[in-house]
């Protein structure tokens, strides 16, 4: 067989490049724009304005009672000094970082993902077990995954290791909250790469066991590339979904002990509402803002250039 033989189709096509023109190439028609007012009048009302007054309030003395409560005042700089001398925030910044890349970037995506490849090949009694399985952990609401976990993390997983009278909350809160929301992310990653991999041509696959590839070289050279857009959307939703995964934590362990896990949302919550400090709590609450908007442009770049 000839070198020419061997490229499979998809990598071929890639190759060739574009013939012509393309005719579905990105145009924007003016006309529609007084059809899009609307939408971005909502827009403006429920996102852009709120976000742009907690970020004001970012900036103010305001606080949830007391005289400034009503009648506070821009102080500028004064929170961000506040910030960059408060010896909590850069653990809680490490607390989160942790967090979303173990929990989301690498806990539910790798899952997810092995879990969609390994359902390709098993039957379909398991299949269909194994996705509601995943699936009803995904679907349940976060108080409930929370106590689920509270439960597992003070009783039922200290009996099955044989240590009764251990409470994994206190001993590694950190690793029990986010083996939490691993568990309950994995299911969304798994339906959207098992969605993905369907939509793999046939032949190129069928291409491949002609040629004799092993199944890790089958994975690393098709499938894995052919991948790639859903594996970016998808790591970035578990990076968004972690990231404002308030309630799970704030429950089981609400931050603690000693802010071992102090996320930034429960931090911003505990400044607003258990400390009385509303602007300070929206500061650090817009500092996770800022990294989410980061994180998507980040992975906005990374497909954009495949």
């Amino acid at each position: 067989m000839s070198a020419s033989q061997s490229v499979p189709p998809a990598v071929a096509l890639r190759r060739e490049g574009p013939v012509g023109p393309r005719s579905d190439a990105a145009r924007f028609d003016w006309t529609s724009v007084p059809l899009l007012l609307p939408a971005l009048a909502l827009l403006a009302a429920l996102f852009l304005g709120p976000v742009i007054y907690s970020f004001y309030l970012g900036l103010t003395n305001m606080e949830l009672v007391g005289p400034t409560s009503h009648h506070f005042n821009f102080t500028g700089t004064a929170n961000l000094t506040r910030l960059v001398h408060d010896p909590v925030f850069p653990k809680s910044l490490l607390v989160t970082a942790i967090f979303v890349v173990g929990s989301g970037v690498i806990g539910a995506s790798v899952i997810g993902l092995v879990l969609a490849l390994a359902m390709e090949r098993a039957v379909r009694p398991i299949r269909g077990i194994v996705g509601v399985i995943v699936m009803v952990a995904f679907m349940l609401p976060p108080v409930t995954v929370a106590l689920v976990w509270y439960a597992t993390s003070a009783g039922t997983l200290p009996a099955v290791l044989g240590r009764p009278q251990a409470d994994f909350l206190q001993s590694h809160p950190l690793l029990m909250v986010s083996a939490a929301n691993t568990w309950s992310l994995t299911g969304l990653a798994m339906l959207l790469f098992a969605a993905a991999l369907r939509n793999i041509p046939r032949e190129v696959l069928e291409f491949t066991l002609l040629e004799n590839t092993s199944t890790l070289q089958r994975l690393s050279r098709v499938v894995l590339p052919l991948l790639r857009p859903t594996i970016v959307t998808t790591v970035l939703l578990m990076t968004l979904l972690s990231l404002a995964n308030f309630t799970v934590v704030y429950i089981m362990t609400g931050g603690g002990p000693e802010s071992a896990s102090m996320i930034l949302p429960v931090y911003s919550y505990q400044q607003a509402f258990s400390f009385d400090n509303l602007a300070y709590g929206a500061l650090i609450g817009d500092i996770t803002v800022l990294l989410a908007a980061l994180f998507s442009f980040l992975y906005a770049r990374l497909a954009r250039g495949r």
